[in-house]
């Protein structure tokens, strides 16, 4: 039976050896596929203030030392807020505080106001 089936067989080893050295020297060549492969990939957000700080979305300028320390029981940062901020510092490789900087002035522009805080529709009248 074995006989029978000999190019069935040579095809099934060729493809777990293939497997095998691929699983072995993923570390050379995944960092290749990164910009193919998706950028959002599960990452478990813990809705609470100390797992915000074990994520990096604290600083010196926006610290959650202060929650955690109080035993804060509020569920911890916004999640689709973690989300965006995490992504950002993926993708920009940043701090967190210049992720945050980033993602307001993004979020600004979507609703019309300049980095500096000023409307950037051309009907604005300023009173100085």
């Amino acid at each position: 039976m074995f006989y029978d089936n000999y190019v069935l067989w040579s095809w099934l080893f060729l493809v777990v050896m293939a497997t095998t050295g691929l699983y072995f020297t993923r570390a050379s060549w995944l960092p290749r596929f990164g910009r193919v492969l998706p950028a959002t990939t599960y990452q478990k957000l813990n809705p609470s203030f100390g797992g915000d700080m074990e994520a990096g979305l604290s600083s010196d300028a926006f610290d959650l030392n202060a929650n955690v320390a109080a035993g804060d029981s509020r569920s911890g940062l916004d999640l689709q807020g973690k989300k965006e901020v995490l992504k950002i510092m993926k993708q920009e490789s940043c701090s967190f505080d210049e992720a945050r900087r980033i993602l307001m002035e993004k979020r600004l522009a979507m609703n019309g106001i300049a980095p500096d805080g000023r409307p950037l529709d051309p009907r604005a009248v300023f009173f100085s």
